[in-house]
């Protein structure tokens, strides 16, 4: 038993110094960020976009601002009067194509009334509310 015991010490030591001895991994290569050259190489946040609306590139199409996911349309309607009260004009009151939520699009002239600050008093205010930017063609109206 103590002679298996030392042939399978000695295999040990053999098998660590056998691997010692192989060249180390060399750590990846990582390419800079720099290097890249891609279409969306600066970045812009959105309250540095001109008055909330943005041109697409090549296209000409114009994004919005749309509040809303409700479920219900009274508190479309509610969204509706407490925007009002911030001077916040709303273009009209649609449902998404999935017929689940009740959307307001305000108007490019508002959009600027609209920071991250109200945004976030506003969901604050009304649990299930949401914001997005979309294009603001390819929207039409629910009936």
């Amino acid at each position: 038993m103590r002679w298996l015991f030392l042939l399978l010490l000695v295999l040990n030591v053999f098998y660590y110094v056998w691997h010692q001895q192989e060249a180390p991994l060399r750590a990846k290569d990582v390419t800079p960020l720099s290097s890249y050259r891609g279409s969306q190489q600066d970045i812009r946040l959105l309250s540095e976009a001109n008055e909330g609306v943005r041109e697409s590139r090549g296209a000409g199409r114009k994004e919005c601002l749309f509040l809303g996911g409700f479920a219900s349309q009274e508190s479309t309607t509610a969204l509706r009067q407490r925007l009002g009260e911030m001077g916040v004009e709303v273009k009209s009151t649609f449902k998404d194509a999935s017929g689940v939520g009740y959307w307001l699009a305000v108007t490019p002239s508002s959009q600027r009334l609209l920071g991250d600050a109200q945004l976030q008093n506003l969901s604050n205010e009304f649990n299930e509310l949401k914001h997005k930017i979309m294009q603001c063609e390819g929207v039409a109206p629910g009936e």
